[in-house]
């Protein structure tokens, strides 16, 4: 469906087009009329299908822009998230020019009184800086008509409900509710039953981001093996733009740390970073600057981060929905992305209940050796120096290159070249502390007999990844696509748990309208 078609107003659509966007994603156009009614929502939907622009335009056709007073609150759980929905937001609303602010911890507080007393018609913010500037009466509800409710579960499991609940009792009583949320956990639920009215319950199938456009992959590997593993998989599989997701802070900057030692360009982000340096990195990574960002899944919940072709899982998330939310940076806007995850043999059982929620399985990969890594290094440095023959500009080296020719062969000079422009990754070694193993799951001792081994097509293959011409600079790496398994699953395991997609119906609950479930 073409926004068009949605009922927004002109001057909201205009702002939509000027930003490229003509059809609305299936939460979009399934929630917007309902929310351009006046009804409240609630939307069930991953990370990456375009939800502020599902809450972000109702609300914004509802200001009135000569009523200087706060008329929309959005509570999001992290800072990056709630920065990000206040420029989505002041982007959707450029032609209307309704006023966004954003507050959050850590920063400022006094600018950030100096900028409510400015009067914004909308307010976005974390559950504790809201509540402090509630409690400092520099935040005043009484004219909210649109209260927003983000990343719902998430705000769950950091422990914000009760500061929802709080913030709740200070909108007016008459006022729309648009809550959501990728999970339906009962606490999410009864929010929506006691705060909201006659919700309509709009839920997008969570495996829509991992059907058929992200290729997901799985290394059985001791700990200790994850970083020269995956590194070589860099190598060999040659991802444009990366994120790696560790379970722990300790565990990002460690990452990081060893992969600028190694030269590539990769930083990390969590959250005891400043929140000028995070911005700085995420800024980085989104202009080119850095290939690869390491991040925590608190600190990468809710980034709009386009371009992402490979995700890996350093860690296997415990909790299996933040599995669906990681992999879901990648393979968006119609393009194909490849997640791999590294697996000890401990947490196979995990493995298999994150298959049961996705539904799919994932496809065992064979670790690359140092041999094929090493080629893949060696097709990099062979198309970063055609690039650099191809941009010229080396007459004034040429004298130079006729006196080397003088004393050394073509082959010499050629190899040294490529030496230098070359990293021999392994031969820089990198230790990364181990972490405490997640509690055993079930199904992990037994889990390589049911999963086919890791023997590699004989026919070449290869580790999938992007293989298009690249710009100066730019790693490349080896061909082929494949070794994968070519066997088939074992039979699911009895001891599995009941899949999270089952576990989410919302059928059977009270006040809640259920549509379009496909």
């Amino acid at each position: 469906m073409k926004f068009s078609e949605l009922g927004l107003a002109p001057e909201l659509l205009q702002s939509v087009e000027r930003l490229g966007f003509e059809e609305a994603t299936p939460v979009q156009a399934q929630t917007i009329p309902l929310a351009l009614e006046g009804k409240d929502v609630i939307g069930q939907a991953q990370t990456g299908t375009g939800k502020t622009a599902a809450f972000g335009l109702p609300m914004l056709q509802k200001i009135d822009i000569n009523n200087r007073a706060v008329q929309g609150l959005v509570i999001a759980p992290t800072r990056e998230l709630a920065i990000q929905t206040q420029e989505e937001l002041f982007r959707l609303s450029r032609d209307k020019k309704v006023r966004v602010q954003v507050v959050y911890g850590g920063a400022d507080i006094s600018r950030q009184i100096r900028a409510l007393k400015d009067a914004p018609h909308i307010v976005v913010g974390t559950p504790g800086r809201l509540l402090d500037h509630i409690k400092r009466k520099t935040l005043k509800l009484n004219h909210v008509e649109t209260l927003v409710l983000d990343e719902g579960d998430e705000m769950l499991n950091m422990g914000f409900i009760d500061d929802i609940e709080t913030i709740i009792n200070e909108v007016p009583a008459e006022h729309q509710t648009l809550l959501f949320s990728a999970t339906m956990p009962a606490p999410i639920k009864r929010i929506g039953v006691r705060y909201m009215k006659n919700p309509e319950h709009v839920s997008i199938k969570a495996t829509t981001l991992s059907d058929s456009l992200i290729e997901q992959f799985f290394v059985r590997c001791k700990d200790f093996e994850k970083f020269d593993i995956m590194t070589r998989l860099f190598d060999v599989q040659t991802p444009e733009l990366t994120i790696i997701f560790g379970r722990t802070k300790r565990r990002v900057d460690e990452i990081a740390k060893g992969l600028e030692m190694r030269g590539y360009r990769a930083e990390g982000i969590h959250g005891d970073l400043s929140q000028q340096k995070r911005m700085s990195v995420l800024k980085a990574f989104k202009t080119g600057k850095i290939d690869i960002l390491v991040a925590t899944d608190v600190a990468a919940r809710g980034l709009d981060i386009s371009g992402v072709t490979h995700v890996y899982n350093y860690d296997i998330p415990q909790d299996p929905e933040s599995y669906v939310h990681r992999i879901g940076r990648t393979g968006r806007a119609g393009k194909e992305g490849v997640s791999v995850s590294f697996i000890t043999p401990n947490e196979m059982g995990y493995l298999r209940v994150i298959e049961d929620l996705t539904k799919k399985a994932m496809t065992p990969l064979r670790p690359p050796t140092n041999a094929e890594a090493f080629e893949g290094q060696i097709k990099a440095s062979m198309e970063e120096a055609s690039s650099i023959i191809d941009a010229n500009g080396l007459d004034i080296y040429e004298k130079a290159a006729a006196q080397l020719l003088e004393t050394y062969t073509a082959e010499d000079i050629a190899a040294s070249f490529l030496k230098s422009i070359s990293k021999d990754a392994a031969a820089v070694p990198v230790k990364i502390t181990p972490e405490r193993p997640l509690p055993s799951r079930g199904g992990g001792k037994g889990g390589s007999s049911s999963r086919g081994g890791y023997k590699g097509k004989s026919s070449g293959g290869g580790y999938r990844g992007n293989r298009s011409g690249g710009k100066p600079g730019e790693r490349r790496g080896g061909s082929g696509s494949g070794y994968s398994s070519e066997k088939k699953r074992g039979s699911s395991d009895s001891r599995r748990s009941k899949p999270a997609s089952d576990r989410r119906q919302g059928g059977g609950d009270r006040n809640f309208t259920i549509r379009n479930k496909d």
